[in-house]
């Protein structure tokens, strides 16, 4: 599998981002959405995207269902975003996991939000074997974050 893996939004997926985003500003965590907002690696301008926080036993991780996105690749060269729920803005860092440390994470990730996202994972779920995982993961991006 190709490292570099992309699926771009179609029209509804950009309108439920867009209403999720529209909740989570207002203070309506969605099932767990935060708006993720970070500067534009080309532009130099903020970007805004609503995403999904896992936290598995405190840990908390963004994972990226559909692959290398403008939020990944501006997020790895900024170095830093902000995730907001209403009013509440947290300043993080992160550190991009490993392929390896990746399967018990994209198996929480489907657990949680398959009926969101499932479409992003080509049949694979959340009861799929950990080398089905592994093989996989190269085009997942996931973030462990710290906040700031």
């Amino acid at each position: 599998m190709s490292e570099t893996r992309y699926i771009e939004p179609g029209k509804s997926t950009s309108l439920f981002n867009e209403v999720v985003a529209k909740l989570t500003k207002l203070g309506v965590s969605v099932w767990g959405s935060r708006v993720l907002t970070v500067v534009g690696r080309k532009s130099g301008e903020p970007r805004s995207v609503p995403v999904n926080l896992l936290t598995i036993d405190g840990v908390r991780y963004l994972v990226a269902p559909r692959g290398e996105t403008q939020w990944v690749r501006n997020l790895r060269a900024a170095g830093q975003g902000t995730l907001r729920v209403g009013r509440r803005v947290e300043r993080f860092t992160f550190r991009e996991l490993a392929h390896d440390e990746k399967p018990g994470i994209l198996r929480a990730y489907l657990k949680r939000w398959k009926f969101e996202v499932g479409v992003f994972f080509d049949g694979v779920d959340a009861k799929a074997s950990d080398e089905k995982l592994r093989e996989i993961a190269p085009g997942y991006p996931i973030f462990e974050i710290f906040t700031k």
